[in-house]
């Protein structure tokens, strides 16, 4: 009679028991929900915005190759066409040619569209020369050849659209840059296909969405198993998790930002690699003089004059770039040979009288207070050469007891007084010694200006041999 009583009683309390978890864990699940749905939208929002800006800076990256190469066309045929009339066909049939054989990469080539829609040159695609192809549109309905002259009237500009790649036959991406030559009516251009950048950013997207998944079933996995504990127990191990969802997209964004620079010095590269193109229009002229040498032309010598200038453009272009991305003298010499080859650079280019000393110090700087200095050293002297009409510069680079300083006095105007100021490279400067936890001091009157850099101790490395705090 007892036992149906206790069993029920027994019911009884579990089924409490079971309220009070469900009433429990209610809250929980809600709170681990939101919280859920919170780190996927951020993490989507924030790995949206870096992705976004990384193929931003890609198809920018894209354009300035596309402009760089449309520069070296016009350096290797400029000196035909301007020399050239309206209807002189010997001169355009040359041009035609140099454009026909300037091809690059896999894809690339030159196209030139006369502005009632006639193609003259596609060498990667020949079915489409001496034929009509105004009205043109792609698979999207974007207009391409009509928007391609349009822009060229306009003097010059970029257009996307969807064009069959010559490698593969299919339909790709692609930006094209086109300029006009309003003598001749041409529209002349060059494109390059972007569906690596939009590949790499679907890969980036796709990896984004795994993560952010991954991340959402460790969350669920461990509210689980928090249920089945405490929720003390259970609301800690959710804090500590979220933790580690944070540390993972912090790495997600890291892997974003490496990959950002990873592009930059492929594309240094490229450009690098660019010069090149030039080489190719220094060949065509030296060809050229070989021609007239052999025609016995007055003006093979003139020929051979623009070659060898074309060379030199090539030559400073490279010193150019090299130097600019990261000067190899820094690394290997130290820096200061490096600001001594600067300044001897700067003396040649520019005629200024400068003085610089320094004292020597046998690599005590670390990397960043190289760089720093470097750079501040870098934007003096071209704000120098632009605005301050100076004749005489003084450098002084040497250590002491608070560690490094660099002073560059000059005899131009003030920097108040210099045409369009200097205020961003100043304000570089600023920056760069900020993040040294240095100090950058500016004295500017009519007479001159003094720039004075000093790098803190603590960027000074120790002897060989001693420790930094026996430095």
């Amino acid at each position: 009679m007892f036992q149906p009583r206790a069993s029920q009683r027994n019911q009884t309390r579990t089924t409490y028991a079971q309220k009070l978890f469900l009433l429990a864990t209610i809250p929980l699940l809600l709170a681990v929900a939101a919280i859920s749905v919170l780190v996927v939208h951020q993490s989507r929002q924030l790995a949206e915005r870096e992705i976004a800006a990384l193929q931003a800076q890609l198809i920018e990256a894209k354009k300035d190759e596309l402009r760089n190469y449309l520069s070296l066309a016009r350096t290797a045929f400029g000196a035909i066409y301007g020399n050239a009339l309206p209807d002189d066909e010997i001169a355009k049939e040359k041009v035609k040619q140099i454009l026909a054989a300037m091809l690059y990469g896999q894809d690339g080539y030159f196209f030139v569209y006369q502005y009632d829609g006639t193609n003259l040159v596609s060498p990667r695609q020949t079915a489409f020369i001496n034929r009509n192809w105004a009205g043109l549109k792609d698979s999207d309905g974007t207009p391409v050849v009509d928007e391609l002259i349009r822009i060229a009237r306009s003097g010059g500009g970029y257009h996307s659209y969807k064009w069959r790649k010559p490698s593969t036959g299919e339909d790709a991406q692609v930006i094209s840059y086109v300029v006009g030559l309003q003598d001749w009516r041409w529209a002349v251009g060059t494109a390059i296909f972007i569906d690596d950048i939009l590949d790499t950013v679907a890969a980036a997207r796709a990896e984004t969405e795994r993560r952010v998944a991954t991340t959402f079933l460790w969350i669920s996995a461990i509210t689980l198993g928090a249920l089945m504990l405490v929720f003390g127990s259970g609301l800690m191990l959710n804090i500590r998790e979220r933790r580690l969802a944070d540390v993972k997209l912090k790495e997600l964004t890291q892997r974003i930002f490496e990959t950002q620079e990873e592009e930059r010095s492929r594309v240094a590269r490229e450009l690098h690699d660019s010069i090149s193109q030039m080489l190719v229009g220094v060949r065509y002229m030296l060809e050229l003089a070989r021609r007239r040498l052999t025609t016995g032309d007055a003006r093979a010598g003139e020929s051979v004059e623009k070659s060898i200038a074309g060379l030199n453009g090539a030559i400073q272009e490279v010193r150019r770039i090299s130097r600019d991305l990261r000067p190899g003298v820094l690394d290997d010499l130290g820096l200061g040979p490096a600001i001594q080859s600067l300044t001897e650079e700067f003396a040649a280019r520019s005629g200024i009288e400068i003085d610089y000393k320094t004292v020597v110090f046998r690599n005590r700087l670390d990397q960043d207070a190289k760089i720093a200095l470097y750079r501040i050293a870098q934007e003096a002297l071209t704000n120098i050469e632009r605005h301050s009409g100076a004749t005489r510069v003084r450098m002084l680079l040497r250590g002491n007891r608070k560690g490094a300083i660099m002073r560059i006095e000059d005899n131009g105007r003030g920097i108040s007084e210099r045409a369009g100021g200097a205020g961003l490279g100043l304000r570089n400067m600023q920056e760069r010694m900020e993040r040294l936890n240095g100090s950058l001091r500016i004295l500017s009157t009519r007479d001159g200006t003094v720039i004075e850099a000093q790098v803190p101790l603590t960027h000074m490395l120790p002897p060989e041999g001693q420790t930094k705090a026996n430095a």
